[in-house]
């Protein structure tokens, strides 16, 4: 099977209207940059996107919500995007805000293959809200289910042409369970190798779960400081 495409266009040519997304990425670490900048263009619209943050205004997932092109968030922090709390205040925007713990493990078991597990992270909050609860050791619990995606979209520092990926320090972050929770996983890489050239005991996503992967460019790799006001 090919897995090696030409660029960010082709790798999301068939993303349709209503899709469901996952996109790597934490603050502004690791972002799949290319693969936003490509469904912009393509101006797909109604989506899902389950990712940690929301992105800025003028970078990542920010960009699709300045087009109106995303219907429903599914994330655990977004305060850093005053559009998107433009929309959500408005009620053009639906969102599910989860506990980070949470969602990571709701991607996770969705690559496990395992259906729901139970947390006890937002008993007693609007988190609970029409969940099953079940008491373990004494301690309510909420039913939680595993996340599944039409599409993962993820960007990695190194990557093969069979779909093995590395990534770089904090880049991995939700990366590189989302990979695995994909029907369709796309993979935009810093460095596109051949085979046997990345050490086995380095790869983080085995190439099984890689369906198309192409090197990309021009990122801009922002950093997040802290800023501090006297």
């Amino acid at each position: 099977m090919k897995k090696v495409v030409a660029n960010a266009d082709e790798a999301i040519q068939d993303i349709q209207d209503g899709a469901v997304l996952m996109l790597g990425g934490f603050g502004l670490c690791g972002i799949p940059e290319n693969c936003i900048t490509a469904l912009v263009k393509k101006a797909v619209k109604g989506l899902t996107c389950i990712s940690n943050n929301a992105g800025v205004d003028d970078f990542g997932l920010g960009l699709l919500l300045k087009t109106r092109q995303i219907r429903k968030m599914m994330s655990s922090y977004v305060g850093e995007n005053a559009e998107f709390e433009r929309q959500l205040l408005a009620g053009e925007l639906e969102v599910d805000l989860i506990p980070q713990g949470t969602l990571a493990t709701r991607i996770q078991m969705a690559g496990m293959g395992i259906p729901a597990f139970f947390t006890p992270a937002g008993y007693g909050t609007e988190v609970a809200e029409g969940k099953e609860v079940r008491v373990f050791n004494g301690k309510p619990h909420l039913m939680e289910l595993a996340l599944h995606a039409d599409f993962a979209i993820v960007k990695a520092w190194k990557g093969d042409t069979m779909g093995n990926l590395v990534f770089r320090k904090t880049t991995r972050n939700f990366s590189s369970s989302m990979a695995r929770a994909g029907q369709i996983t796309i993979a935009e890489v810093e460095h596109l190798v051949q085979p046997g050239e990345l050490d086995p005991d380095n790869i983080h996503v085995p190439g099984i779960y890689v369906h198309r992967i192409f090197r990309g460019g021009n990122y801009e790799k922002r950093i997040e400081r802290r800023t501090v006001k006297i």
